[in-house]
Order: structure tokens, then C-alpha cells, then sequence
């Protein structure tokens, strides 16, 4: 696993040994940040159900300001620091062990609001819609943020999450590209 573009292309990342984290493959992270285009440079990044980082670290190589990784297993948020260390962005980014699915209490008063968040949940334990309410709830999201869910075909974005429209949707094999924007 490296870091495709910006100021730490080539970059490799570590990862995180066992099942439970499902790192985001170089490719589908090439497609993420071609389809955002330009909407990564100068925002406040939320890395969800981070993982190793690669996302967050990612938007911060290509102009993010800065990335919040939230995730609540011990070793992702292990492999996420040293991450944040081999890469030098101590100063542009911060880990957090936390269970997203009950609330996000952590990221609440914060004194920036964010303008791009990354979802990549497990798959199939239903966090889709909890990740949802919870970030809507936290009141931590600009209006007209860009929230970008990395999820199994079978668990589809719950319609019955307000304030989160779908603006674009893309199928890769197994898994769906979904792009919200929040309207909040």
C-alpha cells in the first residue's frame, strides 16, 4: 500500500496484520480522488472507521489542511499513528480510538467544522446508517460537505437518512462508491 499522488507519492503505508481491518486498494483510492477532483485541497478531513489512514493520508498528501482518523479497534488506530509518523504529519492530523456506531461526542467541539469525510466501514454489520445519524448529530460537518461511503453492494445507503443525498454512485466488482453531500 502507497500514497498515489502529492507530496508523499510513493509513500508506502504499514498495515494492519489480521482480518479486521480491509484496507482500501491503491486503485479504488485512485478512483476516489479522481472523482473528487479538487474538492481535497485546503478542507478539514474526518477519516471514519480509519483503518490504516491510507484516505485521510491520502487527502493530506494532495492539499488537505487536516485529517481526524477515528476508529475503534486498538491496532487500527496503532498502524494509523505510525502512519502519521513515517509520514511527518504530525502537525496535520490526529487518531482517536472511539466507537462511531454509539455516538461521536469526540469530534463535537472541535473548533472547525469538516468538509470532507471518508466512511469505509466493515461490511456487513449495518454502520452505514449509525455512522450517519452520528455524524449529523455531532454537528460537525460544513454545509455542502462531502461525505464519501466505501461499502459492500449488499448494504445499500439508507434512504431514511436526512440531510445526506446521494450525488454520485459507482460500482467497483464488490463494493459500492457512494457520494453525498450534506445539505444539513
Amino acid at each position: 500500500m502507497r500514497i498515489i499522488a502529492g507530496d508523499l507519492k510513493r509513500k508506502k503505508l504499514f498495515s494492519s496484520k489480521g482480518q479486521n481491518t480491509r484496507p482500501t486498494s491503491d486503485r479504488l483510492r485512485e478512483s476516489i480522488f479522481n472523482i473528487l477532483s479538487n474538492r481535497f485541497v485546503g478542507v478539514f478531513v474526518l477519516d471514519l472507521f480509519a483503518g490504516t489512514g491510507a484516505l485521510g493520508i491520502e487527502a493530506l498528501s494532495r492539499g488537505a489542511l487536516f485529517s481526524y482518523f477515528i476508529d475503534n479497534e486498538q491496532q487500527a488506530i496503532s498502524t494509523i499513528k505510525k502512519n502519521i509518523q513515517s509520514c511527518k504529519l504530525e502537525n496535520k492530523s490526529r487518531a482517536l480510538q472511539w466507537d462511531i456506531s454509539k455516538n461521536l461526542r469526540c469530534i463535537q467541539n472541535l473548533p472547525k467544522k469538516f468538509d470532507l469525510v471518508f466512511i469505509d466501514p466493515p461490511y456487513h454489520v449495518d454502520l452505514i446508517k449509525p455512522a450517519l445519524i452520528n455524524l449529523q448529530q455531532s454537528d460537525s460537518l460544513q454545509k455542502g460537505a462531502t461525505i464519501v461511503i466505501e461499502h459492500s453492494l449488499y448494504e445499500p445507503i439508507p434512504g431514511s437518512v436526512k440531510y445526506f443525498p446521494i450525488i454520485d454512485q459507482r460500482k467497483y466488482r464488490k463494493t459500492l462508491l457512494s457520494i453525498l453531500t450534506y445539505t444539513g
